[in-house]
């Protein structure tokens, strides 16, 4: 394209997607100008140079940022990065040098690490971002803010409370045309290695001496040292997985693949603040909702006081709901004692929603974590030991799914909540999932 067919798309584009606000056409006029497009091919160094002097002209010999989006296929990572090295582009003399790499970073342990390898190579660690839009969203940068700005949360966030923690990642959309990707994948690296482990993250982490990137990331890369290491025979009485009816017939598919569509696993943070509190992550395709939620199960009291006039299916304990998506907010689910005679008891909630109390539009994941990127801001991305130790923990359940030689996975009908065995899985805990579609509207 020449500039003016990649601006004429553009703004076509952003017309239709201004998220409900009106589009101006004053600030598009002033926004205009600074789009350009440069054709090229990621495994052409002659394009790259073209790249190079394309943007000294822009530039004009002003001290500029420039901020390189990897925004490929994984297996151009190492050529564009190679380029960029090669062509000496990744020097900061100039201005701030930064690069933003997508998931999937490696496949394994030992893909991740090679990557990184190769990346440092080039671009020094404090100039990488490895982006996560998850972490983008406002209710997972909450969290933070719920733990640490309140007194009333963080006295109770502890193994002496809390019984455990449910992080769920439920879509309710099929494969489809990913099959060939998903195929490969599995649930475990497309899910559990990057979204479902940096809620963890953020849901264990202690609180940082201060705010800032290298703090942040200090305290959660902590949290994946303290997980408890597991063998093969642990990782099979730790996890569950399953395949949804009729995805063997997704374009793409190999005939008669195991490959897992839903995942469950138990992890174990021993630390003083978790041990002993298990965390369960959950993911599935093809499931009842699309709803990401992490659950905070909160222990029952000491003494249960009412329990001659209530079932044990009223006493249930207390629960903190955190909903990422698809509303954003928090539910608060405690005891009230119903009108009437004797001690009678109901779950009730208390809620706060993100659309109900402030107004406009909430920012898409995206757009905070690439106003990061261009500030410098480092808090919100993953750093290469956290990609390594999160791949260390996920390895040995990719290993024990892969090698295992039952003939058949666990099946699920669409729209249910995964295999039979997940809920035989956690009942044999003592426990049962939060199976509830998004609590908050």
């Amino acid at each position: 394209m020449s500039d003016a067919q990649w601006r004429a798309s553009l703004r076509e584009s952003t017309e239709q997607n201004a998220g409900g606000e009106p589009f101006s056409h004053e600030a598009w006029n002033d926004f205009e100008p600074i789009i350009h497009y440069q054709p090229g091919d990621i495994e052409n160094t002659e394009d790259f140079e073209s790249l190079r002097r394309r943007l000294h002209e822009l530039e004009a010999g002003e001290h500029v940022p420039r901020v390189y989006y990897l925004a490929t296929a994984p297996r151009f990572y190492t050529p564009a990065v190679t380029a960029l090295g090669n062509l000496n582009m990744a020097s900061e003399e100039n201005g701030p040098r930064r690069i933003v790499i997508e998931k999937p970073f490696g496949t394994d342990f030992d893909t991740a690490h090679l990557l990184n390898k190769h990346i440092h190579t080039v671009f020094n660690e404090s100039q990488v971002y490895r982006i996560d839009h998850y972490l983008g969203k406002e209710s997972v940068q909450n969290i933070l803010a719920l733990r640490f700005a309140n007194t009333i949360f963080e006295p109770v966030w502890n193994r002496r409370y809390i019984d455990h923690v449910q992080i769920t990642v439920a879509e309710e959309l099929p494969v489809g045309r990913r099959g060939n990707y998903y195929d490969s994948a599995g649930v475990l690296r497309d899910m559990f290695q990057n979204h479902l482990l940096q809620l963890l993250m953020v849901t264990a982490m202690e609180a940082p001496v201060r705010f800032n990137a290298d703090a942040v990331r200090n305290e959660k890369v902590k949290v994946l040292d303290a997980i408890r290491p597991l063998t093969t025979s642990q990782v099979t009485d730790a996890s569950v997985r399953g395949q949804y009816l009729g995805y063997l017939e997704e374009p793409g598919v190999r005939p008669g693949s195991n490959t897992a569509t839903f995942g469950a696993i138990r992890l174990e943070v021993d630390n003083w603040r978790w041990q002993g509190v298990p965390f369960y992550l959950r993911s599935g395709k093809a499931m009842s909702c699309r709803t990401t939620q992490i659950v905070i199960g909160f222990r029952q009291p000491p003494l249960e006081l009412f329990a001659c006039d209530n079932s044990q299916s009223q006493r249930e304990a207390n629960r903190l709901v955190i909903q990422i998506q698809p509303a954003e907010g928090i539910q608060l689910h405690f005891h009230t004692k119903v009108p009437g005679d004797g001690m009678r008891l109901r779950l009730t909630d208390l809620e706060f929603s993100y659309s109900r109390e402030f107004s406009g539009r909430l920012p898409e994941a995206y757009e905070p974590l690439l106003l990061d990127c261009m500030t410098g801001d480092a808090s919100l991305f993953a750093r290469s030991d956290e990609v390594e130790k999160a791949w260390g923990i996920i390895d040995p359940f990719v290993q024990s799914w892969s090698s295992d030689t039952t003939p058949s996975i666990p099946t699920y009908p669409q729209g249910n909540w995964g295999p039979a065995v997940s809920d035989t899985w956690m009942r044999t805990q003592g426990r049962s999932w939060f199976d509830l579609c998004p609590v908050l509207k």
